[in-house]
């Protein structure tokens, strides 16, 4: 049976300079931006239970945000297809490496196993992983529907109404909004496409903005966000999100992650 353990503690890996920037160019840590964040108890704790016991429940109206009264642009609605994302898309690129086999299962990478600890990254003071809860958002909020459900967006980041205030979701497949943080870096699918990256989601340029879609096998990212979980494969450590695998590798003398394409043995 796979040993399952919980991710090491929150540390602050360098961010990247800019949304043109490739995975492989350097990054300085910069301060934290001084703009207005979302307000909380705790400043970025995830304690729900000390946090909730100071939470009232308010209307949408009554919503504050450094004194001012949160301004939910509802002309910017739009529609969206809010699938599970954690899926993998298949690699456009062939294996040339055989892949690790262990317990009925063939985990596929094409760079080779190279274990470093799993820290998570800190994407400034915008950013919450999912499962965050909050009692406020911040006025800059985009409201996105489907059907009868409401999911707020701001700065990289998707909320969803839940009990007296604001939970922090996975990207909602499907989903295109016109801008991205900064710190987004671009990241190779093939040897002709990109995907944009940022906070643990993936984003396909179009002529109406970024659009959520699920992970591609085989592409490399720098960093990965709060909320995976190092699991132990035979062998090999991966850091898992819901069905995503990444494995540690190695690329130019850096840490990076590798999303691995899983696949049954036949019966």
């Amino acid at each position: 049976m796979p040993q399952t353990r919980t991710a090491p503690s929150r540390s602050s890996n360098p961010r990247p300079s800019s949304p043109s920037g490739s995975i492989n160019s350097g990054h300085q840590k910069s301060k934290p931006s001084k703009e207005k964040t979302v307000k909380q108890k705790d400043n970025r704790s995830t304690d729900k239970k000390s946090d909730s016991a100071n939470k009232s429940v308010k209307k949408k109206s009554d919503i504050k945000n450094s004194g001012n009264t949160v301004n939910i642009d509802n002309s910017k609605n739009i529609q969206v297809n809010n699938k599970h994302n954690t899926r993998v898309r298949t690699s456009p690129r062939p294996y040339h490496r055989p892949p690790y086999r262990y317990g009925g299962r063939r985990y596929y990478c094409h760079h080779p196993y190279y274990y470093h600890p799993y820290r998570p990254f800190y994407w400034g003071p915008y950013w919450h992983p999912w499962g965050y809860h909050t009692t406020t958002i911040v006025e800059t909020v985009i409201v996105v529907k489907e059907a009868e459900q409401e999911y707020y967006y701001d700065k990289g980041v998707f909320y969803i109404k839940s009990g007296d205030g604001y939970t922090v979701i996975q990207a909602p497949i499907g989903v295109t909004v016109e801008s991205l943080p900064k710190e987004t870096v671009k990241v190779k699918v093939n040897d002709s496409d990109v995907n944009y990256y940022y906070g643990g989601a993936f984003y396909e340029k179009s002529d109406k903005g970024y659009t959520v879609v699920p992970a591609t096998a085989g592409t490399i990212v720098p960093n990965l966000p709060e909320g995976g979980e190092e699991t132990k494969i035979g062998e090999v450590t991966y850091v898992v999100f819901g069905d995503t695998y990444y494995q540690p590798i190695e690329v130019d003398g850096k840490d990076m992650y590798e999303i691995v394409e899983v696949k049954e043995d036949a019966s």
